[in-house]
């Protein structure tokens, strides 16, 4: 069978989650992905082998109703996502400098699998409302699997999370950077296991970890840590690591849905502040930032730069 012709399609290559390009995430975004079957998306997002790459589309007419600007198609090496984050961020900074005209001044709504997203601009930098998040306890012998394949003993883990907001991270609260940044996870165990997995520790003004409450059944998962209790938050800050073996990314650079989810969690604990920057990427040699805000109605907006690094056409 004969492959459709080719056509030459918008397309840009963004860093996100920094203001100095090479330095955070890269996003390959085709800015026309009319026409364009799943099975050719899927197939040019292997290519360019980015952990996501995104093709942008009219907003359903639903979707406009409501005031969509664009529909968002997003693929890892390894499938579609619902959502994620700084394909969400950096599609937008392409989108708007390709001539995007946004419904309200000021606001971007974007079209995904997991519904609307509201984004909101501060001079250069964008931030996306955080989706609803679905948290749960992780069954121990999720737990059990997961560490050993990071290395990790229970005694180094304060608390653990399953967070959903569309893509789902397992994620673990360590109890220092120096923890977070020795991990050396065994990425063909983790793809076995097929969970991706999100590590974060707080930075605190006192030197001091806070520990997180928890509940019989989670006492029970991390053994001698069973009695922490919740302090008051003394965080200035987070750390953060992405593991996603599972979807064809050993280790993401900067991660928004991860980082999402953590601040929807760890705020609503007390561990952190409802303003703060994590960062993410020292591991593979990058510097990201993301920006965290909770507003007053309890909204979590996560923000970031964004930089364009290439600019062109890609046939399709």
């Amino acid at each position: 069978m004969n492959s459709p012709p080719s056509k030459a399609r918008a397309y840009q290559q963004v860093d996100v989650f920094t203001a100095t390009p090479y330095l955070g995430n890269p996003l390959a975004v085709v800015l026309d992905g009319s026409g364009l079957s799943d099975v050719q998306m899927q197939r040019f997002a292997r290519w360019t082998n980015l952990s996501e790459t995104t093709f942008v589309l009219p907003a359903s007419p639903e979707a406009q109703a409501l005031g969509a600007d664009y529909r968002l198609r997003i693929f890892t090496p390894g499938g579609e996502l619902p959502f994620a984050g700084h394909p969400t961020l950096g599609s937008c900074h392409a989108w708007l400098a390709h001539g995007g005209q946004p419904q309200q001044p000021g606001l971007v709504m974007q079209e995904c699998g997991v519904g609307l997203v509201t984004l909101r601009r501060n001079g250069t930098r964008l931030a996306f409302a955080a989706p609803a998040l679905r948290r749960s306890e992780p069954e121990p012998a999720l737990l059990q699997a997961v560490l050993a394949a990071l290395g990790l003993h229970p005694s180094q883990v304060l608390a653990a999370q399953l967070l959903d907001n569309g893509p789902q991270w397992l994620s673990l609260l360590l109890d220092s950077p120096d923890t977070l940044m020795a991990v050396a996870p065994d990425h063909a165990r983790l793809k076995t296991i097929g969970q991706m997995i999100g590590l974060a520790s707080a930075a605190y003004g006192d030197g001091a970890p806070v520990l997180i409450a928890r509940s019989n059944r989670e006492a029970r998962a991390f053994g001698n840590r069973a009695n922490a209790t919740t302090t008051a938050a003394s965080a200035t800050g987070l750390q953060v690591r992405a593991f996603a073996a599972a979807i064809g990314v050993p280790e993401d650079p900067v991660t928004g849905s991860l980082n999402a989810g953590l601040a929807q969690w760890l705020i609503a604990e007390g561990v952190l502040p409802q303003r703060y920057t994590a960062r993410q990427g020292a591991a593979l040699g990058r510097d990201g930032w993301v920006h965290i805000t909770q507003d007053a109605a309890g909204q979590v907006w996560v923000g970031g730069d964004s930089v364009t690094c290439i600019a062109g056409t890609v046939l399709l």
